[in-house]
């Protein structure tokens, strides 16, 4: 297949391809194009917004993007500069007429890929429905239309509603000592900034664009949080932050260099908003999060609902308006106050804040976290299949109901997202077809590693024997 006729097909959050398999301009003018005429068929006049990240040729693409959406009569509005995801998000929600936005990014993926996301009026996602309108309208041939295009600042107004959205005079009485990681992404500057202003002490790494990422993924986990591990030891800090390579998703490390999990950070996020700033609501987490989110979400008192896995779901239940924080198992944090999507700037600031109010190192606070909630220990594992073996998969996991796994007895079987598997004492394993890869996803969490693999090491065999 020719790459212009490349069939093009949102994933969860977005469409992504490497430079050298799909993400040409052509593709990317496709797609745009698509975009122009879903939006602009329904809203003649209306405001789109458009941001890129740091890769190979973002900003020229996010031009040819917006000059694309405007020639279907809507005005384009594009970043003056590198921004993070949450900035066109925000951006959307408070700009009057605004239809949604788009974002020339591909997160944490390495510096090979590019994509593009998809935001709505308010901010948020948009509906697997709209995807799909999209994607049908895509024409095999390019356009070349074009029109006007006003370059503006997204950031200035970002960054101060990030910055109502904290205590000021916490960050200044304490005024920590910060490692700020941007991966060489969006996120460069701006965190770093913000936290100088609040009166942190702040060393900034790897805060300039190189096409090649130097070498790492923008992703905030092991082993591409190493350098900030290090530095952060090195420099005496207080605590680290990395960020992902479009800043809606961070890392936190402590001073001994450790980063934490999502199942450690989101808790402590939760507890910093209701014990530290006194907020209320439901809290939403997926199916393949770690159970230490609803046992926090119970000890504070905060109802918590269970969706299935992807965003989409969580936005969902954002959208009833009581809730108070949702999260994914990747450590996406919302707090639909700010904003309908993730923000890994402002979950940032939140542990930065609870860190200063508190006085506690983030070390005394995991253990306090693991005293209240009891340890758990959550991985996930990939079985890698060819796409025949991955129908079969998918077909026979609804029907799949084992008397026991790793010798132990589910005390609760449920099929919505392929077979997820409750043990008495907590524990569980979830083993989930992707959607868009070739891989069977499996997840499992319990008191100790020992057990946790145990449980993955089973799940990874009925994966194999579905082959």
């Amino acid at each position: 297949m020719d790459r212009t006729d490349r069939i093009i097909r949102f994933g969860n959050d977005g469409w992504h391809a490497r430079y050298d398999e799909g993400f040409t301009e052509d593709n990317v003018v496709r797609l745009a194009d698509a975009l122009g005429l879903v939006w602009g068929e329904s809203n003649p006049d209306c405001v789109v917004v458009v941001g890129y990240d740091t890769r190979h040729e973002a900003e020229r693409l996010a031009h040819v993007v917006a000059g694309t959406l405007a020639s279907y009569g809507l005005r384009a509005l594009l970043s003056n500069d590198v921004c993070p995801t949450p900035a066109v998000g925000w951006a959307c929600a408070h700009t009057e007429n605004a239809v949604g936005g788009v974002v020339l990014t591909s997160s944490e993926r390495s510096c090979e890929y590019c994509g593009i996301l998809v935001r709505g009026a308010d901010g948020g996602a948009v509906s697997r429905t709209f995807l799909e309108r999209v994607e049908q309208y895509v024409s095999s041939v390019p356009t070349t239309s074009r029109g006007p295009v006003k370059t503006v600042d997204l950031m200035t107004p970002y960054i101060e509603a990030l910055r109502g959205m904290v205590d000021a005079d916490v960050f200044a009485k304490a005024s920590p000592k910060i490692v700020v990681d941007p991966m060489y992404g969006a996120a460069r500057h701006y965190l770093a900034d913000l936290l100088v202003a609040l009166g942190c002490r702040v060393i900034e790494m790897h805060e300039h664009p190189r096409d090649d990422f130097g070498g790492i993924h923008p992703d905030p986990q092991d082993p591409w949080a190493d350098k900030c591990e290090q530095a952060v030891v090195a420099t005496g800090a207080n605590m680290g932050i990395v960020l992902d390579g479009d800043g809606d998703r961070c890392g936190i490390v402590d001073a001994k260099g450790n980063i934490l999990t999502p199942h450690q950070m989101i808790p402590l996020v939760l507890g910093e908003l209701v014990q530290g700033r006194g907020m209320r609501g439901r809290v939403v987490t997926t199916l393949s999060s770690s159970a230490s989110i609803a046992r926090q979400a119970e000890l504070l008192d905060c109802p918590c609902s269970v969706v299935p896995v992807a965003f989409l779901h969580l936005y969902r239940e954002a959208l009833q308006g009581d809730v108070l924080l949702a999260a994914e198992e990747y450590g996406g944090i919302c707090v639909p106050q700010h904003l309908m999507e993730r923000d890994g700037l402002l979950a940032s600031l939140y542990m930065v804040e609870l860190v200063c109010r508190t006085g506690k190192s983030v070390e005394e606070l995991v253990d306090e976290l693991e005293e209240r909630i009891g340890r758990r220990c959550y991985a996930r594992r990939d079985v890698r299949l060819d796409s025949g073996s991955i129908m079969v998969m998918r077909n026979i996991l609804p029907g799949l109901n084992p008397a026991s796994v790793a010798g132990r007895v589910p005390s609760e079987v449920d099929h919505a997202e392929g077979l997820h598997l409750t043990f008495n004492d907590g524990s569980w394993v979830l083993l989930r077809p992707s959607r868009t890869d070739n891989v069977v996803r499996v997840y499992a969490e319990a008191a100790s590693e020992r057990e946790r693999d145990e449980l993955i090491d089973a799940a990874y065999d009925i994966a194999r024997a579905g082959i």
